[in-house]
Parts: structure tokens; sequence; C-alpha cells
């Protein structure tokens, strides 16, 4: 299969661990902002940010993922996704780069603790695992 027909991803790192959003997901990639708390809320939903004067929930995906939370580095991003016609925040500790794999397995039913049904499959690239995560699922 050509590289060109391949589904694109960005490749993301929780820690040291290799995920993958699908590049047709993302509406944009951010540096860390200022979160506003949501008392009461869900404790992976970190708060709300203005962005463009419209006010965006964020989530912490290593706390979706039962992950200890870290403080924010200078590599932590939120990438912006769109999720049943909303804008999404998830927080990410690294944005890695843009790749395409040219075999993708189905996940198992446990992930390192988490459902496989939050993965659409995993990649394989140069001898490294990549979790491609199903946003229906993460986010639903």
């Amino acid at each position: 299969m050509s590289t060109f027909l391949q589904e694109q991803y960005i490749e993301l790192m929780l820690g040291e661990e290799h995920y993958a959003i699908r590049i047709q997901d993302i509406d944009e990639i951010i540096r860390m902002k200022t979160i506003t708390d949501i008392p009461g809320s869900l404790p992976h939903v970190k708060g709300v940010i203005n962005l463009r004067n419209k006010i965006t929930p964020v989530i912490s995906l290593r706390t979706l993922f039962r992950l200890p939370d870290v403080e924010a580095t200078k590599t932590t991003r939120i990438i912006v996704v769109r999720h049943q016609g909303e804008s999404i925040g998830i927080i990410v500790d690294q944005v890695h780069k843009v790749s395409t794999y040219s075999d993708i397995v189905p996940p198992p039913e446990q992930v390192g603790g988490v459902s496989g049904a939050r993965f659409s499959g995993i990649g394989l690239r140069e001898g490294c695992l990549v979790g491609i995560l199903n946003m229906t699922e993460v986010l639903g």
C-alpha cells in the first residue's frame, strides 16, 4: 500500500507510552494554558479553557487511564479534538510526531488496565507498539 493512501496519525506520549489519534479527528494542538476548575466534575475533567472566545472543556488522558498526575512541563500539550460537534481538549505529556502504520492489529480486551475498547487498534512502528485511540470510546 502506498504511504499516501495510509491514514495519518498524531503520535503522543504519556510518560514512556506511545498513543496515537487520527489526524482528521484533531482540530489543533496548543501549548498548555491556564485551566479553570469546574467544581463537582469527574476526576478526569480538569476544567475549561477560553479558546478564541469559546469555552472548551479539558480532560486529562493520564487521569482517564489511571496514571498518576504530573506537573505540566514545556512539552505538555492540549490536543483539541472534535467530538459530537463539540471541541474538547485532551492534556498529553508530549506530541511526538505524525506517523503512519503499515500494520495495525486489533487491541486486546485490556491494555495495561485500560479497556481495550478505548483503542481502535495497536500500530506497529520500528519495534514500538502504539495504542491508536478510539475517540468515541475515550470521550464517550
